[in-house]
């Protein structure tokens, strides 16, 4: 078997995927490790979602895997450097859920702006417009460009922070962003958008120090993973009015449990990952993955002349006497 797909996909991509591969189509084997790893024995490449945690472990046990395809969800339980060291590619599409999730932003700061009144000059509680409002971007990923756009056209003004990026790179002026430190991006902005994708490195980087500084009436949308933000700090910038009102869509397991820095505040509103889930979104996804594996699987050797040609590396060493 070539392609072993667990992800529910649209039935022309899997079709189109059968027509080229020896694809099998097994979304029972989600949750089933043991079925999993004998699948996985002769197979060169797996489509898998979310819930399929991809380690060391289970690549251990697909001796001819060459690529992993992710459609929908992100990519923080798939082992990207476990993955590299065993020669197996990732193929993911930022690009295909871009749209959904842009739109998805525009609506929960439409949402935030006007659902969390504040009082005026006049006592009265009014809420606040998007085209008024300047909104931070922390993190410059494809949803950031549509974002962009979409809230220009709205009349907001639009800066960004990524600690990947220079100010001086010239895609801050292309997609007509300001660049701004981390500090400056929460002390200046109306909404604050966390786009950045979590690596373990950037845990807890929007803290104490930077929420501290929050504007006034500020709101958050969250799209990245949620340890991207202290938790404790968030629970107080929210308890004590710092934060206006916060939007995530991806709440690391137990934040909200009693006992944790935000249960039952009623300012913050949570959802499972919708943001980029629309059926638009979804099929472009699953063409964009079949379509990248198809292109490995097709330049790339086959997962037996690949362990042929390892085996024989390690005769060759073995011979030379390094072992």
């Amino acid at each position: 078997m070539t392609v072993l797909i667990l992800e529910p996909l649209d039935a022309e991509v899997v079709q189109w995927l059968a027509e080229r591969h020896d694809a099998r189509f097994a979304p029972e084997l989600v949750g089933d490790t043991a079925g999993l790893l004998t699948a996985l024995q002769d197979s060169r490449a797996l489509i898998a979602p979310p819930e399929v945690r991809v380690d060391a472990e289970l690549l251990q046990g697909a001796p001819l895997l060459r690529a992993i395809g992710r459609a929908s969800g992100g990519a923080e339980n798939i082992d990207v450097e476990a993955c590299r060291k065993a020669g197996v590619e990732v193929v993911r599409s930022q690009r295909s859920t871009a749209s959904a999730e842009a739109e998805f932003v525009i609506g929960a700061l439409l949402g935030l702006l006007r659902r969390v009144p504040v009082e005026g000059s006049d006592g009265l509680k009014v809420g606040r417009e998007l085209g008024c409002s300047t909104i931070g971007l922390l993190g410059l990923t494809p949803a950031a460009q549509v974002l962009a756009q979409l809230l220009q056209t709205f009349g907001a003004r639009v800066v960004g922070y990524d600690p990947g990026l220079h100010p001086s790179d010239a895609t801050w002026a292309r997609w007509g962003i300001e660049p701004l430190g981390l500090g400056e991006l929460v002390e200046h902005s109306d909404g604050l958008v966390l786009l950045l994708p979590y690596f373990e490195r950037f845990r807890g980087l929007l803290g104490e120090r930077q929420l501290a500084h929050a504007r006034a009436d500020q709101v958050l949308v969250g799209l990245s993973q949620s340890g991207l933000v202290d938790e404790a700090a968030l629970g107080r910038a929210l308890r004590s009015g710092r934060l206006r009102a916060a939007w995530l869509d991806c709440l690391e397991p137990g934040w909200l449990e009693a006992g944790r820095p935000l249960h039952g505040i009623a300012t913050l509103q949570v959802t499972p990952r919708l943001a980029g889930t629309t059926r638009e979104s979804r099929v472009r996804a699953a063409w964009a993955v079949a379509r990248g594996l198809d292109e490995l699987l097709t330049r790339l050797p086959s997962g037996k002349q690949k362990a042929a040609e390892q085996a024989a590396q390690r005769a060759a060493v073995q011979a030379a006497g390094y072992y």
